[in-house]
């Protein structure tokens, strides 16, 4: 196998995992060109990646004309095999389009998605619920490369922005906070409560918020001691998860960034499992995970979150390197 085609346009965590399964075909593999099918909402993480050798721009916005002039490219090229990271109708169909000998899907296809595939990986070893990565982890075996994760992730550097020079210093005292999610069910209401009270209990600490929509906090913070950049643009997002500090933040895909490229990561969950979606590895002493009673988030309380950020952050000053 000389050519791949990773098909994976979406969303943000996912394609985090998927960059971390092919990060480690490619440096066992650096003959092989990889060229990866992406939403253009996240082709610049994927570019940022120096293994992907080429993406190809899935303009989900693009309607019916742009969804053909991508099967259209997809039918022209060939490559010797074709990855469908997704596992949905939607992906299944770029698989189908693609011209190449072997078309690889998850074992756990869905939306029929399976009949476009001529070969499937097999399941993780072991029963019970498997991480969202560790179902992508087979992949790797079909390159004859022996499934593992390398951390950090590696990637190019991005643009400069100005706010930069704030996380300068002991990245363990500089914290950021995402504050929301896809779904509102899974988006813990006391991130402000939160942000009060490890400013208020950490001398010198910093706090920088992040999300999809604008917020204020109730009472304005020093700011000197405070960063604001929620609602900023999505490459502005992953600059600012990507930067050294402790990430605290509900189940969603900058937390598995944040993750992916080595920083400290508190994740807080509720109705989903932190078995299936927390940070990977959830045994690492740079990860750490708090589970809201009952798994309703309205439930969890601040002091239990900052008792959680503590411990990570005690955990990491115990152990030199961490």
């Amino acid at each position: 196998m000389k050519s791949l085609l990773v098909i994976k346009p979406s969303s943000l965590g996912d394609i985090v995992h998927g960059l971390q399964v092919v990060q480690t075909v490619a440096r066992r593999r650096p003959d092989l060109r990889i060229s990866w099918v992406v939403r253009d909402r996240f082709a610049g993480l994927v570019q940022a990646a120096p293994f992907v050798h080429e993406v190809i721009l899935f303009q989900r916005r693009g309607g019916w004309r742009g969804w053909w002039r991508l099967l259209g490219e997809l039918r022209r090229r060939r490559f010797d095999a074709v990855w469908d990271l997704q596992g949905l109708m939607r992906s299944g169909l770029m698989t189908l389009a693609a011209r190449a000998p072997e078309k690889w899907g998850r074992y756990d296809a869905r939306e029929g998605s399976g009949f476009c595939y001529n070969r499937r990986v097999q399941p993780p070893a072991g029963g019970g619920a498997h991480h969202a990565l560790e179902i992508l982890l087979p992949f790797a075996r079909v390159a004859e490369v022996e499934p593992a994760i390398e951390f950090p992730l590696g990637l190019r550097p991005g643009r400069a922005f100005p706010w930069q020079g704030f996380f300068a210093g002991d990245p363990r005292a500089i914290f950021v906070i995402f504050t929301d999610s896809r779904g509102s069910e899974k988006e813990w209401p006391r991130f402000d409560e939160l942000t009060n009270l490890i400013l208020a209990t950490k001398p010198g600490a910093r706090v920088a918020w992040c999300a999809g929509r604008p917020m204020q906090p109730s009472l304005p913070p020093p700011a000197e001691r405070f960063l604001n950049l929620t609602g900023c643009p999505l490459d502005e997002m992953i600059a600012l998860v990507r930067q050294p500090s402790v990430f605290v933040g509900n189940d969603n895909g900058p937390m598995h960034l944040a993750a992916a490229t080595g920083n400290r990561v508190l994740a807080i969950f509720g109705p989903t499992s932190p078995r299936r979606f927390g940070p990977f590895p959830l045994e690492s002493p740079r990860h750490g995970v708090v589970t809201a009673p009952g798994g309703r988030l309205d439930r969890l309380e601040p002091a239990i979150v900052l008792a959680a950020v503590n411990e990570l952050c005690q955990r990491a000053a115990d152990q030199p390197g961490i």
